[in-house]
């Protein structure tokens, strides 16, 4: 993973998608509701404690996400969504996972095939390109937000302390990604450091990351969006470098 700056990669998508800001909050909306059908108590609910500090992460106001756990514990109306990731290929051969939840299978996969062929992309078979990425934890923490210029090798070794696998460091951040098991503890234990998050979330991070040819850059950012801004899709995992 050495070399491979997450962050530095999505920081313009990012902000694309932060003009998006009141779709985002319906996606986490969602999330949120899926999770709480669980239970309602973030402290017994380690799924549902993940995406609440995901919608604060992105500063989604407390009141929407309470309406969102309010709605899981008094749904009687039998509301329900299927998790479903779909494999492909967009254009250029990237691989491309996209994690949707829906209460209608056909309108979904119908719209995700619409995106990538129309983009010159396809479909694949389930498994197909999932063992080209690993569940990971990836936390950021912005250095323009630390009250001293933390030291790198300072700080990688609390995060490594606290169990992180790998710390990537630039001029803008500390990138931390550890296993999907060891995530929470890490975080809390960074967050007790006193370290505030841009971000704190499980991911899908690709094992080796590659460029979009040349003459497909366009074609591949339409099919980006258009799988963005599907109300079914919550997340667009791919392997291209930039995303």
């Amino acid at each position: 993973m050495a070399g491979h700056s997450k962050w530095k990669n999505i920081q313009g998508r990012k902000n694309a998608q932060d003009s998006k800001r009141a779709k985002v909050f319906q996606k986490l909306a969602k999330e949120i509701f899926v999770a709480a059908k669980a239970g309602a108590d973030l402290s017994t609910n380690a799924a549902l404690r993940l995406v609440v500090d995901k919608a604060k992460a992105v500063n989604m106001p407390n009141d929407n996400i309470k309406r969102a756990i309010d709605k899981a514990a008094g749904n009687t109306a039998g509301e329900h969504y299927d998790e479903i990731t779909y494999e492909g290929y967009g254009p250029g051969g990237i691989a491309v996972l996209v994690h949707t939840l829906t209460d209608n299978r056909n309108r979904t996969s119908t719209n995700v095939r619409v995106a990538f062929n129309k983009n010159g992309g396809s479909l694949g078979e389930t498994g197909s390109v999932a063992y080209m990425f690993d569940r990971k934890g990836y936390i950021v923490i912005e250095r323009a937000n630390l009250e001293v210029d933390e030291d790198e090798d300072t700080f990688m070794l609390e995060a490594i302390e606290a169990g992180a696998d790998d710390v990537e460091t630039s001029e803008e951040a500390f990138e931390v990604y550890t296993e999907a098991s060891a995530f929470t503890d890490v975080k809390d234990a960074l967050s007790e450091a006193g370290y505030a998050f841009v971000t704190a979330e499980l991911s899908m991070i690709p094992q080796v990351s590659n460029d979009i040819p040349e003459g497909k850059k366009e074609q591949f950012e339409r099919m980006m969006d258009a799988l963005e801004d599907d109300d079914d899709v919550q997340e667009v995992y791919t392997n291209a470098v930039g995303y």
